[in-house]
This record gives structure tokens, sequence and C-alpha cells, in this order.
């Protein structure tokens, strides 16, 4: 009898445990009770459906024709190479921007199974149902810039050219050295150093983790203030003001265990592959990959990037000092990496 009660209760006590670090199903868009359905929309070839956005001259126009890949926290509205630049000047450039909310984020359906590879190849079919051509550019920031090193992993035969920014670090990419990598670990807030490693070693906890109440999440999911430099406080007014209140909701809308959480277990999980074992996708100088980095970013550790474009020299490496993770927000910036990436200028 005692056994059976035994047996009972730790069955219960299972079956909560399990709730508790199970996250609850996303609300997709456009289900019953999930969000409404505003977007422009393509039907990928899994049947998902990705939402997009066009900026700059006429896709049909343009002589360039770019991919913006967005970051944690955000969506297709805040593609800065296109809504930081005047008008005047994409006309002059003849560029056009295609942003797009990543699965999970916005109002483009989840993806579960999401991987580095699995969205470079979404990009491809994005790009290819919309007639972007055989080449386009690719731009990403942050978790975006990430992306983007999938891209020049798995489809570098479409590219005319790419540009990472501040892109986001996984510090158990193999070929850093132990002490350059652990020194840089330990520069992030003590909360954060533990919520990286319940992604890295025990994914499952993700969720739980960043929901739980006994222990600071990730600052990233919480938005705390304690990752920002000086230039980012400054610059995080203006990034407010561009987003309005209603592009702020949608951003994690459908929940954050397929948007933000499963940024960070991709980001911060088994590696997929390493970064730099990436060969040079344009041997012929066809093209070129621009690197930007500043050396305040709080997020993302400038010295793990330079050794990267040590280790990567065929990477254009620009580091910006007193720069923070934000700055392509600044004045000037867009403009300045958008002139880089089309016209080999440094």
């Amino acid at each position: 009898m005692l056994r059976g009660v035994t047996a009972l209760v730790l069955a219960a006590l299972s079956a909560l445990a399990y709730q508790g670090i199970r996250p609850p199903p996303p609300k997709t868009c456009g289900s019953p009770g999930g969000p409404p359905i505003t977007a422009t929309r393509v039907r990928l070839k899994d049947g998902r459906y990705l939402a997009y956005k066009e900026h700059g001259v006429p896709r049909e126009l343009a002589e360039h024709k770019i991919i913006f890949v967005h970051g944690s926290d955000s969506c297709r509205h805040d593609a800065v190479i296109a809504t930081d630049v005047s008008p005047a000047v994409l006309e002059e450039l003849k560029v056009y921007v295609l942003s797009f909310d990543k699965p999970g984020y916005g109002e483009s359906d989840p993806d579960p199974k999401r991987t580095l590879k699995s969205l470079a190849l979404d990009i491809e079919d994005l790009a290819d149902q919309l007639g972007l051509g055989t080449k386009f550019y690719v731009v990403g920031h942050s978790m975006g810039g990430q992306a983007t090193w999938g891209v020049l992993k798995y489809i570098p035969h479409r590219l005319a050219g790419a540009a990472l920014t501040a892109p986001v670090i996984n510090y158990w990419w193999p070929q850093f050295p132990a002490n350059l990598s652990k020194e840089a670990y330990n520069l992030q807030p003590p909360r954060d150093q533990y919520a990286l490693r319940v992604v890295h070693y025990a994914p499952w906890l993700t969720y739980w983790w960043n929901t739980q109440k006994w222990f600071p999440a990730s600052s990233v999911v919480t938005r705390a203030p304690c990752i920002l430099g000086r230039q980012d406080m400054e610059l995080i007014p203006k990034m407010m003001e561009r987003r309005n209140e209603a592009s702020r909701v949608i951003v994690r809308q459908q929940g954050e265990a397929e948007s933000i959480l499963r940024d960070m277990m991709i980001g911060f999980g088994s590696r997929e592959f390493n970064p730099m074992d990436i060969e040079n996708p344009f041997p012929n100088k066809e093209g070129a990959v621009h690197l930007w980095q500043g050396d305040d970013d709080r997020l993302v550790p400038v010295s793990l990037q330079r050794h990267i474009a040590q280790k990567l020299s065929w990477i254009q490496y620009h580091e910006l000092p007193g720069a923070g993770h934000f700055f392509p927000y600044a004045d000037g910036m867009g403009e300045a990496i958008l002139k880089a990436l089309i016209a080999g200028q440094k």
C-alpha cells in the first residue's frame, strides 16, 4: 500500500516537474486564439509561412538586393540598414532591402526544428519566391549576424556579398584559445554566465530557467540594462522612437520559447559548425564579407571577434572605438555599412 502511494506521489511530482520545464505551445498567427495575420507572407517549401517587409527602391529597379536578418527580440520592422538610411540614399545607391520575421518571431510560423542550416535555406527559399535572382547580399545583426555565418556556410554560391554587425559568438567554438574564451565569458554578468551554461549543457531547461523566479534570468530575455554600454544607452531612445508600440508587441506575440529562447539554444548550444572553418566564398574577389564590431560591446566580446578576424584573413574587419552592440543605429552607420557592402569601400 505504502509503495503504491509513494509511486503515485513520485509520478505526480514528475508530472509537475515536466509541466514546469516544458514550454507552452506557441500561439501561431492565424490559429484559433492566436494573433491576427497582418503582414505579407510567403509559404515555404515545408508549408510554414514567413512574414516579410520590403524597403528601398522597387525590387525590379534595384541594382543591389539585400536580405536583412534581425537579431534577438526584434522583427522585420527593425531593418536598420533601411529604416535608418534616408530614402534619397537608398534611391541613389539603387538598393532594395528585404527584411523578414525569423521563424517564431512576429508573424512567421515557428520552427521547433530550426537550425542555422534550416534558416539559411529559408532565406534562399524566400529569395527565390520573390525573384531576387541568383545572387543577393545578406546583412545580419547580433543573433542575425550569427545566422549570416550559416548563410556563408550553407549557401555561399547565392551571395553577392555579406555583412555581419556585432554577430553573436558561441564561447564553446573550439578554435578559440581556452584562456581567451574563458576571459571573455567571465566578462558577462553572473546571471548571464549561468543562463548560458543552462542553454549549452541543459537546453531542455532553457524555458524553465528564464521563467522561474528563484534565480535571475538572462539579461537579454528580461531586457536588463546591465548589458548596455555608454553608446547603447544613448541610442536606446532613438531605437524606441523608431519602433512604434505595435512593432514592439508583435516580436514575442507567439511566445518566447520559439523566438528569443530558440535563438539562445541555437546560438549557444552544441555547435552546428565552426565559423573559423568557413572558406572564402569570394576567392576571385567578386564580392566581399564585412564584419563590424564595437570595442565597447557588453554583449559580444571584442577580443573573440578579433580572433575570428585574424583566423579568417579574407574578412574585411571594421572595429569601431567606443561603439556598443547597437552601433548600426548611430548616425551615418547604416549608410556606411551599405556603401562598404555594395561599393567595396573600407
